[in-house]
């Protein structure tokens, strides 16, 4: 198979935008990622997938820790940053939950302490075990056929 038409069959999913944090002695480091879900409610789990070739694996193998926060529809521009495509350097201000960096005004914040760790294919999944969460209002932010786009409060999903 492909791997163009495996990236293009995954891009039909549509999915939320995160950024993942991390602190490593004192050093914020953050990229952008689709890949994540929740595992489990008892205990509480979620997952992201940190591909081998991505500074941000290092990171989160060396503190353990890492937060997911869900992207509002306003911060576009913030998952470019953290997604390398904004290569000029932007000012990102992080705010805190309970000692973990997060994105300031994403829709949620969710801090998590390494529970496990696989290695599949050129991946590696880490199972968070969730410490923290913050909410805020808002729309989120989506990607879908590799394009960004928005879902509102007020659309109406048809069932």
């Amino acid at each position: 198979m492909e791997d163009r038409l495996f990236r293009n069959a995954m891009g039909k999913f549509a999915t939320g935008v995160t950024v993942i944090t991390t602190n490593v002695n004192g050093s914020i480091h953050g990229m952008t990622a689709n890949a994540f879900m929740s595992v489990s409610l008892d205990p509480k789990l979620v997952v992201i997938s940190i591909g081998e070739k991505a500074s941000m694996l290092k990171h989160i193998q060396q503190s353990g820790t890492f937060t997911v926060n869900f992207l509002s529809a306003e911060q576009q521009e913030l998952s470019m940053i953290f997604a390398g495509q904004i290569k000029e350097k932007r000012h990102v201000t992080f705010g805190d939950l309970q000692g973990a960096p997060t994105i300031e005004g994403a829709i949620a914040q969710v801090s998590c302490e390494v529970a496990n760790t696989y290695i599949e294919g050129d991946h590696t999944l880490f199972i968070g075990r969730v410490k923290n969460i913050h909410l805020e209002d808002g729309d989120p932010l989506l990607f879908f056929n590799g394009q960004y786009g928005a879902l509102s409060a007020e659309t109406t999903l048809q069932v």
